[in-house]
């Protein structure tokens, strides 16, 4: 390949400025460049982005080239290298597009940073309106809320209530903590929060 006549007598002629053994080495080499790309994986926009390079390169070292038979060689080395250059470049691209994503990406599932603060309001104005309600409310209520939950039968013969008036009792007694003041302006508060979000 090294002693092959018509790729020195190609790049002498492409030296000396015609045109046609020009387009007969683009020709002639096309498949060597895109087989190179296709081995390295490149997007069809990148190989004709490398196979741009490597004529433009071509163009501007032909007149330095050495050994004109040694074409192909020099074709194949600058394709891989411009292939290697694009292949980092589209890494770099993709470890700085991973970064940019790690960087943004927020925890649905962790709570609010004024979270915390959010729970503690609410838990306050509850033990507020709480302690608001009648005695029996908050006895009720307070069986209800256990864990693990009180049976019906319980709370039936603790309060000397009907099993049948426990739920209805509940409701009056949770209507009666939603007017309490402190209450009352947490669910206000919420809802001003909902309207602007």
């Amino acid at each position: 390949m090294r002693d092959d006549p018509s790729v020195v007598a190609l790049v002498v002629r492409a030296r000396g400025g015609d045109r046609d053994a020009w387009d007969e080495i683009v020709e002639r080499y096309a498949s060597l460049v895109w087989s190179i790309c296709k081995a390295f994986r490149l997007s069809r926009a990148d190989a004709d982005d490398v196979g741009q390079s490597v004529w433009l390169s071509l163009v501007e070292q032909l007149p330095r080239l050495r050994e004109p038979a040694a074409l192909p060689g020099w074709l194949a080395t600058a394709t891989r290298r411009e292939c290697l250059r694009c292949a980092q470049a589209a890494e770099r691209q993709q470890r700085l597009r991973l970064q940019v994503d790690a960087d943004v990406l927020v925890d649905v599932r962790a709570p609010a940073p004024d979270q915390g603060l959010i729970d503690a309001e609410r838990n306050a104005a509850l033990a507020a309106g709480f302690r608001q309600l009648d005695g029996r409310c908050q006895e009720l209520l307070s069986m209800l809320m256990c864990q693990p939950p009180v049976p019906y039968t319980d709370i039936s013969a603790k309060l000397s209530m009907p099993v049948g008036a426990i739920g209805p009792t509940r409701a009056r007694c949770l209507e009666k903590l939603r007017r309490t003041p402190a209450v009352a302006a947490l669910i206000r508060s919420e809802r001003d929060d909902q309207g602007r979000g």
